[in-house]
């Protein structure tokens, strides 16, 4: 999508097709309980090999055991819930699990911090053109240092200033073309999808409150400002004028310089490292902040009605001591770090706002990336922005911008931007220093990777192994999690329901009797002919169960919707189907993945594991090099306090190994009949 094409009347418009997509389902109970019921069969298998099932049981025994109370929840209260749910979906403007449930209990109800445990990132490659020894400098200060946060060298500046006005206009020229619908609508072979999401993207804001949090409104044309963070300071930067035409580029460069060299006087207040704290915490600063002076509200409405929020970071982040040595494949030596300083983490969550829906990073060489709040908009759609935002490189320093862009005024006038005050006391000044505390030791104890692997890619796999990419993808991630843990695990992998109206995700149950079979095979080293049997078996059942989960026959959201409309005041006892421990055992996602796009603009993503001992894999299938973005803890009984490291040679090892089956085991062809 060029820039020059952005603004045009697309046809059929960016919402044509809103108002015929279809509402997901609620899926029939009996299909969701057998489904559900299959998915337990290679858990209980592998407890049965492993010799931990209790004495005298069997796999089949124990799953016999689970069927009778899924016939218990079929035959008694089950189908009241399923009732109640559909009365849920006549009763919801749109979704009945988006519109009832999911914001609340996926996101807003977890008191955790949005630091590397709820936030997603995503790193930029630097542009075409631009110096190697600017795009590979490898930084001024290691990351998790009192220098990260301090040090205001700004080298290279130069770069990172165009880069950030470049960016920054074309975040800009996208709004408009949401507001003005000329974005063309995404679609399949399936069908068109729904692209509410994206109205999710810009100027939504995540508030701390109790017992749960909640979204700012997205009013989609009110805002017309960014809020730029330099050194801990905050700043009201309009990118668009009273006509809604945007801000000639030569102006808005000389903002940001402005900005930039007022936030060198003084350092800012780090308000937006409370950002970072667990939520009741933050909320009740928050409150308190609101006491303090009228100027604190209307600064905090300036950032939660903003566009984005865009970091200038004062200094390039070297790779830490830990990450040194790590690398494992063709990735670039700054990897790591790029995706440490993106994440928020490799400063101590300092010039950050993790409750804005994008945060948009730029070191001063240029190195930049988004980072998210994940409630309002699951990270595809980002990253679907990202790849238009760096499709075009900016300017070079030294030579002027275009005299005609696209949305933009021209007329040249001043910007008039302002710095946002903020008035604080002891009591705040000792909560930013506990938030700032609170996340040293979230970032000390997380890992933090990226790998890039080019031994083969997305091409390879679909013309010479003749399997789905994403699908081999998820059995290395089998294969090397088995090799690691010496068993496999309960796997979540997103699946997307955007062909529904206001579709979000389910999951794909990643770990299956197919995937269990193929991962034992290969460790009892059986023949190449029969581990290829076994990994196209493995695939096509991924496949097929991505296919149907993304066309609402999940399961995943359907039992925990019957669980959320159980009342124990009318229903009597709760089901032992949900009470069950492998209930929760085989929802918890040690192994949390999601696949993105091919990403070749991409240097890699990620976001964190909720497990001590799992891994959190964000991955991009491009056609010649795969990309696989990792967090796991340091405290993980693998990896002697460097997991991502074990984790990125395991995958390795598994993606030559599927090589090596597929090279060896997969049948020739037939000869073709000469005429």
């Amino acid at each position: 999508m060029s820039s020059s094409k952005l603004l045009l009347n697309e046809m059929p418009r960016m919402l044509a097709n809103q108002a015929t997509l279809p509402r997901l389902p609620v899926p029939p109970l009996e299909q969701s309980l057998e489904r559900y019921l299959r998915s337990l069969e290679p858990i209980l298998q592998q407890k049965e090999d492993l010799g931990e099932l209790p004495a005298g049981a069997t796999a089949a025994s124990e799953l016999a055991q689970r069927r009778k109370w899924a016939d218990e929840l079929l035959s008694g209260i089950g189908p009241l819930l399923n009732q109640r749910l559909l009365d849920v979906d006549q009763t919801t403007d749109s979704n009945w699990f988006d519109d009832r449930f999911w914001l609340q209990k996926a996101y807003h109800e977890w008191r955790a911090p949005l630091l590397i445990n709820s936030n997603w990132w995503l790193m930029f490659r630097a542009d075409d053109g631009t110096p190697a020894d600017v795009a590979e400098y490898l930084g001024d200060v290691p990351a998790y240092t009192p220098d990260a946060v301090t040090a205001q060298p700004w080298t290279y500046s130069e770069w990172g200033i165009r880069r950030a006005t470049w960016l920054t206009y074309r975040m800009a020229l996208y709004k408009l073309a949401l507001d003005k619908e000329t974005i063309k609508p995404d679609a399949s072979r399936a069908g068109a999808f729904c692209m509410y999401q994206y109205q999710r993207v810009f100027n939504v804001t995540r508030i701390p409150a109790r017992p749960h949090d909640w979204n700012t409104a997205s009013r989609e044309q009110d805002a017309k400002h960014i809020t730029v963070m330099v050194d801990d300071n905050l700043y009201e930067l309009p990118v668009f004028n009273e006509q809604n035409d945007i801000v000639p580029l030569p102006e808005l460069e000389k903002a940001l310089r402005a900005i930039i060299a007022d936030a060198s006087k003084q350092r800012g207040t780090a308000v937006g490292v409370l950002t970072s704290e667990q939520r009741d915490t933050w909320a009740l600063a928050r409150e308190h902040l609101l006491t303090l002076s009228p100027k604190n509200r209307a600064s905090l409405d300036s950032v939660q009605s903003s566009l984005f929020v865009l970091a200038l970071d004062s200094n390039v982040l070297s790779t830490p001591s830990e990450h040194r040595g790590t690398q494992v494949g063709c990735e670039p030596p700054t990897a790591d770090v790029h995706a440490i300083t993106t994440s928020g983490g490799g400063r101590w969550a300092h010039n950050r706002w993790f409750d804005k829906s994008i945060n948009l990073s730029i070191e001063p060489n240029g190195r930049a990336g988004f980072l998210g709040e994940h409630s309002p908009v699951d990270a595809l759609i980002p990253s679907i922005i990202g790849e238009y935002l760096i499709a075009h490189a900016a300017p070079r320093p030294d030579t002027p911008y275009p005299e005609e862009l696209e949305g933009v005024s021209l007329i040249d006038a001043p910007v008039e931007w302002k710095k946002l005050e903020f008035v604080v006391d002891d009591k705040t000044k000792q909560a930013i220093s506990q938030a700032e505390e609170r996340a040293k030791e979230i970032v000390a104890g997380s890992d933090v990777g990226v790998l890039w692997y080019n031994e083969y890619g997305a091409d390879w796999i679909k013309k010479v192994a003749r399997q789905a990419p994403d699908a081999y993808l998820q059995m290395a991630l089998q294969i090397a999690y088995a090799s690691v843990h010496d068993r496999q695990t309960a796997t979540y992998e997103t699946a997307s329901t955007r062909l529904f109206k206001h579709g979000r995700t389910d999951v794909i149950r990643s770990f299956s009797n197919e995937a269990y079979a193929l991962v034992k095979a290969i460790r009892e080293n059986k023949p190449t002919n029969e581990l290829y049997a076994l990994l196209t078996a493995a695939t096509g059942a991924h496949t097929r169960q991505t296919r149907d989960h993304s066309f609402g026959k999940g399961f995943d959201r359907h039992m925990a919707g019957l669980q959320l409309v159980y009342r124990a005041e009318d229903d009597g006892e709760f089901p032992k189907l949900f009470s069950d421990p492998l209930y929760a055992e085989s929802s918890g996602w040690k192994l949390s993945t999601s696949g993105l796009s091919a990403g070749d603009r991409f240097v890699g993503t990620g976001f964190g594991s909720g497990f001590p001992d799992g891994f959190g894999v964000n991955y991009l299938a491009g056609g010649k090099v795969l990309k696989f973005g990792l967090e796991s803890k340091r405290n993980n009984p693998k990896g002697d306090g460097n997991p991502v490291a074990m984790y990125k040679q395991a995958i390795v090892e598994a993606l030559r190994k599927l090589r090596t089956i597929v090279e060896q085991g997969r049948p020739e062809e037939p000869e073709k009949a000469k005429l």
